[in-house]
């Protein structure tokens, strides 16, 4: 009953915040479709012979479960792209949508591996497989395998109205080339420019980490530095969703600690965060060999020390949320944090089990769509007989 209580509270106050004009602040994507394709469609009639092979439109609404057919197949050493305009849409009274960054992923063949974008546009160089181009929706369902099983029955699509339009070019030399070609003629809302950027400045993951699979790549996280001259990496979120991890096996003892400096500069929730359409958060997380993680979080406005699990239906069972911090009294400085894992797993969740296999920064403000910026330094994992230095 308090779960329902929350997440009605949670809704209403987001209902009030729409009537009221308040969300004129949040992060927005491109969703005019018509102005999209007749832009589109324009430079397409404009540029020069010998840089486009194949162009193809699709429509994939919201509600379509995966895996839709592009209409184009490709084949191994060719290039493509494509540009994405359009919204999945939860519930408009709330003003609850997912953009394609989040909602829509790519795949070849049947048996090729899900490919997600960081952007709404994506490029694969000289493909190394053949097969049809295939999208489809991810949230609210999650994938099963790496080849896009479901993990939930395609019904939970039915909630979600409104979808995208998609723009696939297969490119008839080098992707970066034939894609200035085009910026040459023009834009739309700077789509082009910002695949060419992306193209060119290449990954952004920082070397030693990767992302969870089934969440998919990012550009929320970047390596730099810190004032005092430490190692650390960036988190910058907009309206994305991101979970970096890196591998550290060490035994959960009772002297088992995890330590870690950051600066917390703005949260990406305005509201507490154990409600579905308030769970936008920052984090450090650990996970465990029984598949369950803990998630140190910066809250909004949950005390101290509260703990629970988490509300997404494919998190339930797997994650669990402390809070560290809470409120914008400590914002915008560098602060040093540790935690008895041990203890925490026994207090909150049960009998700890024996090893800890992972390390998780978790970046998300895909609900209120809100800006969310940190860093972290000095993580380390360590108890009685051992040490890892994490970052």
């Amino acid at each position: 009953m308090a779960g329902l209580i929350t997440d009605l509270t949670i809704a209403a106050r987001l209902a009030g915040r729409k009537f009221s004009g308040a969300n004129a602040s949040k992060i927005s994507s491109l969703d005019d479709t018509s102005a999209f394709r007749a832009q589109m469609d324009k430079l397409l009639a404009n540029i020069a012979p010998g840089h486009i092979q194949e162009t193809h439109w699709l429509t994939l609404a919201a509600n379509a479960p995966p895996w839709v057919d592009s209409g184009m197949n490709v084949n191994p050493g060719e290039s493509i792209s494509w540009f994405i305009c359009g919204r999945s849409t939860i519930s408009k009274a709330l003003d609850l949508w997912t953009d394609p960054r989040t909602q829509v992923w790519a795949k070849v063949g049947n048996d090729g591996e899900i490919i997600s974008a960081t952007r709404q546009s994506h490029t694969l160089e000289n493909i190394r497989d053949s097969g049809k181009l295939m999208f489809g929706n991810y949230f609210p369902n999650d994938w099963a395998d790496r080849q896009g099983a479901l993990q939930q029955d395609p019904s939970v699509y039915d909630i979600l109205k409104d979808g995208f339009l998609i723009l696939v070019i297969r490119w008839a030399s080098t992707a970066q080339d034939d894609l200035k070609a085009l910026l040459a003629e023009g834009d739309y809302e700077g789509i082009l420019a910002g695949e060419l950027e992306r193209l060119t400045q290449g990954p952004q993951t920082p070397d030693g980490w990767q992302h969870l699979w089934h969440i998919g790549e990012t550009e929320i996280y970047h390596r730099g530095t810190s004032p005092s001259g430490e190692p650390c990496i960036h988190c910058q979120t907009r309206g994305d969703v991101g979970i970096l991890q890196k591998d550290a096996s060490l035994n959960l003892t009772p002297t088992t600690h995890l330590s870690w400096d950051w600066l917390v500069s703005q949260l990406p929730s305005t509201l507490r965060e154990d409600s579905v359409p308030s769970h936008d958060y920052l984090s450090i997380a650990v996970e465990f060999d029984n598949g369950r993680d803990i998630s140190y979080q910066w809250s909004h406005s949950l005390p101290v020390n509260n703990g629970y699990h988490c509300p997404l239906p494919n998190w339930k069972d797997k994650e669990y949320h402390i809070v560290v911090r809470s409120g914008y009294k400590d914002l915008n400085q560098w602060l040093s944090e540790s935690r008895n894992v041990f203890d925490d797993y026994q207090r909150y969740i049960g009998t700890p089990p024996t090893k800890i296999v992972r390390v998780w920064l978790i970046a998300n403000s895909v609900f209120q769509r809100r800006g969310g910026d940190c860093s972290y330094a000095k993580i380390s994992l360590h108890n009685d007989h051992e040490s890892i230095d994490v970052l």
